[in-house]
């Protein structure tokens, strides 16, 4: 859970969310300046995850303008959440559905 900024919040992590993962990335260098490998491979991982997870959040905010929250009902943003996610997978796979032009 989380980037680099939630280094050393793992305490106050697992008092919110006692079930949930600390995926926050760690330093990779020790005190004597050496790299950590097997480290730096996990980070990698995490990082790709991130990414993965957080490009579709990307594409509802810019594409389709969702910077900010209107607070409508709890029914009425639970709808705007699944069209704007509809929305998104649509434009993530438009490719594949539109007839390719010559």
């Amino acid at each position: 859970m989380g980037d680099a900024g939630y280094q050393g919040q793992t305490e106050k992590i697992r008092e919110a969310a006692p079930q949930a993962q600390d995926m926050t990335c760690r330093r990779v260098k020790n005190s004597k300046g050496e790299a950590d490998e097997e480290q730096k491979r996990k980070n990698r991982t995490k990082s790709r995850v991130r990414a993965r997870v957080e490009w579709p959040f990307r594409i509802l905010k810019r594409v389709f303008g969702y910077t900010n929250v209107l607070y409508r009902g709890i029914v009425k943003n639970h709808h705007w959440h699944m069209a704007g996610f509809a929305l998104v997978n649509l434009y993530l796979h438009r490719k594949r559905l539109l007839p390719q032009r010559a």
